[in-house]
């Protein structure tokens, strides 16, 4: 495995080593050690797969009471995908990285718990597993405004479908800090 680090802490694409022959390929996805030795120290305790049409931007969702670190991959599909650092206090706050991900690349994206996290699809359909660190809370779902300028995130969908509640979230600068997460340096 190889691990590119993002300007953001923690924030890193990972690599995996991929066997392909004329049969396939094969390559692990998740092992406790590897990822261990390679920064990500976190224990996984929920996965989740979801399946997005084109054009579906999803984000920049975030948990406040229970953050989540997530460890992302597409196994179908493409997807421009994004972390934002909105935890209070860290010198990278209100930066992003983003990365593609696609079923050809087979990159992973690991997000550590008090960013931000969004996605759009690139492809006709998109399968999006992901990994995370605590298990999901509805009352703890929050939303930061994907288009927000201040993040300057080069989304390359001009006009994604959003859902109603992504529509309606806030820019960073309009969220209390007592509604973000705070840095632990």
């Amino acid at each position: 495995m190889r691990i590119r680090k993002t300007d953001l802490t923690g924030v890193l694409e990972v690599r995996p080593q991929v066997f392909e022959d004329d049969r396939g390929f094969f390559l692990e996805s998740y092992s406790e050690d590897e990822y261990k030795k390679n920064g990500i120290e976190e224990s996984f305790v929920q996965d989740n797969h979801s399946r997005s049409c084109g054009s579906v931007l999803r984000g920049l969702h975030y948990q406040l009471h229970h953050p989540q670190g997530k460890l992302v991959r597409v196994v179908s599909g493409s997807v421009f995908d994004v972390a934002v650092d909105i935890r209070v206090g860290s010198p990278t706050f209100g930066k992003a990285a983003w990365t593609l991900l696609s079923d050809e690349n087979r990159f992973q994206f690991y997000i550590p718990p008090g960013f931000a996290h969004g996605f759009c699809v690139l492809s006709e359909v998109a399968d999006f597993e992901y990994k995370c660190t605590d298990y999901y809370h509805p009352e703890d779902d929050f939303s930061l405004s994907w288009c927000d300028p201040d993040l300057k995130i080069p989304w390359p969908i001009l006009h994604p479908m959003v859902s109603e509640k992504d529509k309606l979230a806030p820019n960073l600068s309009d969220i209390p800090a007592s509604k973000l997460p705070k840095f632990i340096g």
